[in-house]
């Protein structure tokens, strides 16, 4: 039908049509820019047509309000399985959860920090994690390992018997490559010994899946496999309407998710809630490559300095070092006083202190972290 009518457009010598092609969008939209109207109303009635033909959720699943209402809702459980289910293809497949950090609107008004994660368990006791991440910053696999194993850990209270621990799944979402050197995008990291190949079954799994190393192509969506299809959802919805999205993802787990997108895109309240989101989503991958940025800058500024009194290429490159390993553990610092909601000390007071007095500063904060997910 668009194309039709756009030919329409084209084809009238009197009416002078800007149309514009959204390249990012896989579907290729023709998006109406501007026109000169003719003095019949021809042209205007095929505008309304064209408006009338794409309305664009415009909410994007992988801003944290997003994600936790979609796959932390436990009236939207099936969007979770399915998601679990696409991922693991576990032998014995995810048949129910319970969410065990549901969704709360509160969670997100008083938070300052980005909520990542939605931890749950099924009805055989396995425990699940799932995050999503969009930025990748120094730490980022560490991180990674620390949630897998305190997901085990956090199992038992004091005395319990260690025989009641269950296997413990953590699966990291990223919107950025985590490993450049492969284009594999879903690693499985298990505890293996390299000599005989036993598993330790039943204890601790790590999955990372990076979103941007999937091939899509809406054309072949329908019928392609289920991470494919989700990874889809995640990072082109909001580029669709949502009855396009529910063709192109058919299926009961979809359709919970893509109500949840289209009630956010409609109800005031939580449009609201997810521009505050987004924006400090924004902030927060502002601040990560700030403190990078910076870390640079003071390095090539003290490798100048030096290098005047020691040689200059040599001081440049000490300096540069320094002042990158500087910038790093300021980013840190910055990183969890966000998760743990605290003021955010400015780069310019952190980059004025020494690099041993800013590796005590993260170990404090590192403690109060741990501390507060025991």
């Amino acid at each position: 039908m668009l194309p039709a009518l756009c030919a329409k457009l084209r084809g009238n010598a009197t009416h002078k049509v800007l149309l514009e092609v959204d390249t990012k969008c896989p579907r290729g939209h023709f998006l109406f820019t501007s026109a000169r109207r003719a003095e019949n109303d021809k042209l205007s009635t095929c505008l309304f047509e064209i408006v009338g033909v794409f309305m664009a959720l415009g909410i994007r699943a992988i801003v944290d309000f997003v994600f936790k209402k979609i796959f932390g809702s436990p009236e939207n459980s099936l969007a979770l399985i399915g998601l679990l289910n696409a991922i693991l293809k576990l032998d014995k497949p995810i048949v129910f959860v319970e969410i065990l950090n549901p969704f709360s609107y509160q969670e997100f008004a008083d938070a300052k920090q980005i909520i990542l994660d939605v931890r749950a368990r099924d009805s055989l006791g396995r425990f699940f994690n799932i995050e999503m991440q969009v930025s990748k910053f120094p730490g980022l696999v560490q991180r990674i390992v620390y949630y897998g194993c305190s997901l085990y850990v956090d199992q038992l209270s004091k005395g319990d018997n260690y025989a009641k621990l269950r296997p413990a799944i953590s699966i990291c979402l990223l919107n950025k490559k985590l490993f450049a050197d492969t284009p594999e995008p879903h690693h499985c990291f298990q505890l293996i010994d390299q000599g005989s190949g036993r598993w330790l079954e039943d204890s601790i799994e790590i999955h990372t899946v990076e979103l941007t190393k999937y091939n899509l192509d809406e054309r072949t969506i329908t019928t392609a496999d289920k991470i494919h299809q989700w990874v889809f959802l995640l990072l082109y919805a909001h580029q669709y309407d949502a009855a396009s999205l529910r063709k192109l993802l058919p299926g009961i787990e979809f359709d919970q998710a893509i109500g949840v997108i289209e009630s956010i895109a409609s109800k005031t309240e939580d449009r609201i809630m997810y521009d505050q989101r987004e924006k400090a989503l924004r902030d927060h991958e502002w601040a990560i490559s700030g403190a990078r940025q910076e870390g640079e800058e003071i390095g090539l500024k003290k490798g100048k300095e030096e290098g005047r009194e020691e040689g200059r290429e040599e001081g440049r490159e000490e300096g540069r070092e320094e002042g990158l390993e500087q910038g790093l553990i300021a980013g840190k610092i910055q990183l969890i006083q966000e998760l743990l909601g605290d003021s955010i000390t400015e780069l310019e007071l952190l980059r004025a202190q020494t690099i041993p007095a800013l590796e005590a500063t993260l170990t404090s904060l590192q403690a109060r972290l741990r501390s507060r997910q025991v």
